[in-house]
């Protein structure tokens, strides 16, 4: 069993996230604890306002939504009855038993799990310690689990190989075992494209909707050099549970990586005459952005352009499909850094759309921009695009009722 534990501020958000689940037949409510009401008879906001009642006792808190998932191996198969044990023994042991949360089991993926939605504030108002919750508490009641439950444990499931005659594509969460389908991917990558960085990596990763994340440069993960693979929806949003890279067979880890770039470098440079060649060719005559990436995707070299809010291109990368290379602008030459592609190619035009006028929209993640800063928010706590107006609209009478 694998326990992931996501903390944040937006209650309406992580039950948003299972309730839209619900909604397409990908998950199910299997139980309550701490609802006045049975498991069927609840509406949206009796779920929302018995979390959000309590998360009001403290209003300095910065966090007050824990958001848990489960995670058990393929063909690991377990009863609504056993899992709600299972959620009731793990709550217990992380001190959350007293707390009201909800339960449902998700059939989005390729392996069982159930997502636990819940809050660290409790009735008088002081919170629980959510600091190391996962390394220490988390841990201990995993493994008692697993013991009591006879499950298979984290620690000893075998890494799988990577299956070299699978079809390499991208990735549709839930159509197929996470670590299976990231494992393959990653096989045939790490062994057919030659990269030198770990954004370049990350420039072919994201074609089959996958990106390495080493975490913030102020995080843990990052100080010890670690590493994790997701998966990403349509939308670029990272989307289940992250795989560690010591897990997958081979150990695709930083330290490997860093191996590879040197190697790669060497192995890269017989391609890059015939890559500048192409870009010359395409550059011969005046461009816009979008003309650019487009008619070097027609000639198999997708193009990722990162511009800045002000629409300057700040850095470029070149995939070149044919020969599995891939180059920043300023390995090639001055002409092709990010500057001078920024000087030299025209802005897109702009579309009219009801009356207004505004930029060509995306077509897709390669051949197309990005914005500066635009880093992909975890899933479990993106804010809905939901009308809060009654939750606010009880904040105010509890307010108003309290004489604040």
């Amino acid at each position: 069993m694998v326990a992931k534990i996501k903390t944040g501020k937006s209650l309406n958000g992580a039950l948003n996230y299972n309730e839209n689940k619900v909604k397409q037949g990908k998950a199910t409510l299997i139980e309550t604890s701490g609802y006045f009401k049975d498991a069927g008879d609840l509406s949206f906001n009796d779920k929302l306002f018995r979390l959000a009642d309590l998360a009001a006792m403290n209003q300095r808190a910065k966090t007050n939504t824990v958001h848990i998932s489960l995670n058990f191996p393929n063909g690991e198969v377990l009863r609504d009855d056993t899992l709600r044990d299972i959620v009731k023994d793990y709550m217990l042991g992380i001190g959350f038993q007293t707390q009201p949360y909800l339960v449902y089991r998700h059939e989005d993926a390729g392996h069982p799990h159930v997502h636990i939605v819940t809050t660290n504030i409790k009735r008088d108002g002081e919170r629980i310690n959510l600091h190391y919750l996962g390394q220490n508490e988390s841990e201990k009641a995993r493994k008692g689990i697993e013991i009591k439950f006879n499950l298979t444990r984290a620690d000893e499931q075998p890494k799988q190989k990577p299956d070299l005659k699978a079809d390499v594509s991208a990735v549709e969460y839930g159509k197929a075992e996470t670590k299976r389908t990231v494992t393959n991917i990653l096989g045939y990558v790490l062994r057919a494209y030659k990269f030198t960085s770990f954004p370049e990596l990350n420039a072919v990763l994201e074609q089959y909707n996958i990106r390495a994340d080493r975490g913030s440069k102020d995080s843990r993960m990052y100080a010890r050099e670690g590493l994790v693979y997701w998966i990403l929806d349509k939308q670029g949003d990272k989307i289940g549970i992250p795989i560690k890279a010591s897990s997958i067979y081979d150990k695709p880890t930083l330290k490997k990586l860093e191996e590879k770039f040197g190697l790669n470098a060497q192995l890269r440079k017989p391609f890059k005459e015939n890559l500048i060649k192409i870009l010359d060719e395409v550059l011969a005559k005046p461009q816009t952005k979008r003309g650019f990436q487009s008619a070097l995707r027609a000639k198999g070299i997708p193009s990722i352009l990162r511009q800045n809010d002000a629409g300057r291109i700040y850095g470029v990368t070149f995939i070149d499909q044919k020969n599995k290379t891939v180059f920043n602008g300023s390995d090639l030459g001055k002409a092709y850094s990010a500057n001078q592609l920024s000087a030299q190619l025209l802005p897109d035009p702009l579309t009219k759309t009801a009356g207004q006028y505004q930029k060509t929209p995306d077509q897709g993640t390669f051949g197309l921009t990005s914005t500066a800063g635009d880093e992909m928010l975890d899933v479990l706590f993106a804010v809905e695009r939901e009308d809060l107006a009654a939750l606010n609209k009880f904040k105010k009478r509890k307010r108003k009722g309290l004489n604040l």
